[in-house]
């Protein structure tokens, strides 16, 4: 596996010197790259004094900063491996996850997800499924048949769980973009989506997973719904949405009863929702906006104009919220009262220049 310019150059080689001159002219020659004598042992007898359980990294980084000792970050790792400093990541032994118990009662942890599939088949496009199953029991608490998932789906499917059975104590879900901020620190409110948000507003707590696994219990439900709810919505004829939401009831009572599991406790976690808890406002979209100069507020790419009141000028360099909620409808709030505006039309706007 040669190529044709270096066979060339062995074989002048050869002819001049024999066979001695096929032998490598690097072989019994110190390497270009080899460090300085006593560099090595400095830097080892450094970590192993001061930075003994750092990683090669950051050891690295201290000695270049601290003790002007500037190696690699992979000869650093080299050292710390040989010294028994550092395991690499291939020869660690596998982290073992422990099944954990269930919850002791009804309500006390809800597992949510969604679940992309083809649920009527050739009679209809692929939809999602939002699942709610309870930790303690196993039992289906809701089933939300929508387009994706999305804040307003999982806001709607919130909805009917609450008015069905009260406020859990937590909601266990992925780290999906619903529940989840990746870059919290360059987020405005901290971090936290609108549905958490909304479980905040609510007195309910959220919890993400880190892994599929730690959430099995819904992914499984998941894979029987794939199977037997399919089936099910095929002898029915049901292929839409609409009709599918209306049988979810019925399935997850028969369900229930077939796969339901008896808590250690007969106590029910579930709250009553409170006379103040406002679903249509707190489960909707809420984002707050500075009012300008000219009293106008910009959200999601439109304009809304203010009236042009005294309580309105009040408002101006102020923070407004914008509710949007889940049919469309978007309101401009301050202080929890409505205020009057309307969109600035941008294609049909008045020719000023021509009215002068």
């Amino acid at each position: 596996r040669l190529s044709v310019r270096q066979i060339e150059r062995l074989v002048l080689r050869y002819r001049a010197d024999g066979a001695r001159g096929l032998v490598s002219g690097k072989r019994a020659r110190t390497s270009n790259h080899r460090l300085p004598d006593g560099v090595a042992q400095r830097a080892l007898a450094l970590i192993c004094e001061r930075y003994a359980d750092f990683g090669p990294t950051l050891a690295c980084e201290k000695l270049r900063e601290c003790h002007g000792i500037a190696l690699a970050v992979e000869t650093i790792r080299s050292l710390m491996t040989a010294a028994g400093l550092w395991v690499p990541r291939r020869q660690r032994p596998p982290r073992i996850h422990q099944p954990r118990n269930r919850r002791a009662c009804l309500g006390e942890l809800i597992q949510i997800d969604g679940s992309d599939h083809r649920w009527f088949e050739e009679r209809a496009p692929a939809c999602t499924l939002l699942v709610f199953i309870d930790d303690a029991t196993g039992r289906l608490m809701a089933l939300h048949f929508t387009a994706t998932e999305s804040t307003f789906s999982y806001f709607e499917a919130l909805s009917k769980y609450l008015q069905a059975h009260g406020k859990p104590m937590a909601f266990y879900s992925d780290k999906a973009s619903v529940f989840y901020v990746k870059n919290r620190s360059q987020t405005a409110g901290k971090g936290v989506t609108q549905f958490g948000r909304a479980l905040y507003e609510l007195n309910i707590e959220a919890f993400c997973a880190n892994s599929s696994q730690a959430k099995g219990r819904v992914e499984r439900a998941n894979l029987t719904l794939q199977d037997r709810l399919v089936k099910e919505l095929r002898l029915r004829g049901i292929s839409t949405w609409e009709a599918a939401n209306a049988y979810a009831p019925s399935f997850i009572a028969d369900f229930n009863q077939r796969f339901g599991k008896t808590p250690r406790s007969d106590h029910d976690a579930h709250r009553p929702l409170r006379a103040d808890d406002d679903l249509t406002q707190l489960l909707a979209y809420r984002v707050w906006r500075k009012v300008t100069h000219a009293l106008t507020v910009q959200y999601d790419r439109v304009m809304y104009l203010l009236e042009d009141t005294p309580a309105n000028r009040l408002l101006i360099h102020q923070q407004v919220e914008v509710v949007e909620y889940p049919n469309g409808c978007v309101e401009v709030q301050a202080g929890g009262e409505v205020l009057c505006c309307g969109k600035y039309d941008r294609i049909a706007r008045i020719d000023q220049g021509a009215e002068v």
